[in-house]
């Protein structure tokens, strides 16, 4: 018989959905033949999920713990029922299933960073230890379980994890820009926050000094810090729920001529119509936000005329971890900022 790579069996009373579309999961021991049991250390909430937890519970980080085991009692994993996102973990191996992949990779002991969604990982939390509200981290004791399809990564060993963590929560984004990123391009990366510094950093690098690169948020201090990187050829403060002022203030850096590429890593919801606008005819949208509704992304582009490409962040490009780390160790000023901002 074939081994349960998917995790079908821990669905509770849904015949052939998958572990993330799932309602609950089931998390209890033991780990199973294709599973990885993994004692846990640290959650990375993804910033869309914990923006709108705190938003419904206050900033009080005992309230923003309870929340966060309410969801895990309930569902069997860390899946926001609001945004459907999830985040990522740390912890250290405990268990190899003998006919899990990793076998004969990983030893017990090893520490490694799950690469796949906390919104289809098993998961238990025993106790809430800490929560770091201004990171969307919570450090927990408690268990997980990966299945034989779950990507991973083993911890480096020449930084601190919290800035491993940090930066491998959204590995996908500038590998996946390195794809689409080429000298002579207008591009913008809308959202100043770890995704939108790891792909401002990446599109400088493919764009080779030709080309343009705009940085847009809400937050100065944080466009700021982004510029005076040199991460940008020009910050703008904007608002991205309202489109046509984003559309506005873009067409003014760029002359009229908009971006041929924007790349959305904002945390909050309803922006969509503004990368759509910011785009020139026949450009391209790349998605990376947990907040994008993507109704209102492709009924909004029909409704306003737009031809735009639109593609979906998936999270996952072959060799993504390795490649977002040696961004980390390749450019100083990027590692200096992650460093004050998540270690």
């Amino acid at each position: 018989m074939s081994i349960d790579r998917y995790g079908l069996s821990r669905v509770i009373g849904e015949k052939g959905v998958l572990p993330q579309r799932a309602r609950t999961l089931d998390p209890s021991l033991p780990c199973r033949e294709a599973e990885l049991l993994i004692d846990v250390e640290s959650l990375n909430i993804d910033a869309a999920s914990f923006k709108q937890i705190k938003d419904e519970v206050g900033a009080d980080p005992a309230r923003i713990a309870e929340r966060v085991r309410e969801i895990v009692r309930e569902r069997g994993k860390m899946q926001n029922p609001v945004t459907g996102s999830g985040g990522m973990l740390i912890g250290r191996v405990k268990e190899i299933g003998p006919k899990h992949p990793a076998r004969g990779e990983l030893q017990p002991g090893d520490r490694i960073a799950t690469l796949v969604s906390l919104s289809l990982t098993p998961l238990v939390i025993e106790e809430v230890k800490a929560v770091h509200p201004s990171i969307d981290r919570v450090d927990i004791r408690g268990y997980a379980l990966l299945f034989a399809s779950g990507l991973y990564a083993k911890l480096p060993t020449d930084m601190p994890d919290t800035l491993a963590l940090a930066a491998l929560d959204v590995c996908g984004a500038p590998a996946l820009v390195d794809r689409y990123v080429r000298p002579g391009m207008t591009v913008a990366v809308l959202g100043a926050g770890k995704s939108g510094a790891l792909c401002l950093a990446q599109a400088r690098r493919n764009l080779k000094g030709q080309g343009r690169l705009l940085a847009l948020d809400i937050s100065e201090p944080a466009l700021t810090a982004l510029q005076g990187m040199g991460l940008c050829d020009a910050a703008l403060q904007v608002n991205a729920t309202q489109a046509v002022d984003v559309m506005e203030s873009v067409s003014r850096a760029t002359e009229g001529a908009l971006c041929d590429l924007l790349i959305n890593c904002a945390s909050v919801g309803n922006t969509e119509m503004a990368s759509i606008l910011s785009v020139k005819d026949g450009g391209t949208v790349i998605f990376f936000s947990m907040a994008t509704s993507f109704t209102a992304a492709a009924l909004g582009a029909e409704g306003v005329g737009k031809d735009v490409t639109m593609v979906v962040g998936s999270g996952y490009v072959p060799g993504h971890a390795d490649f977002t780390l040696e961004l980390l160790r390749a450019e100083p000023a990027l590692r200096r900022l992650f460093e004050s901002r998540y270690v």
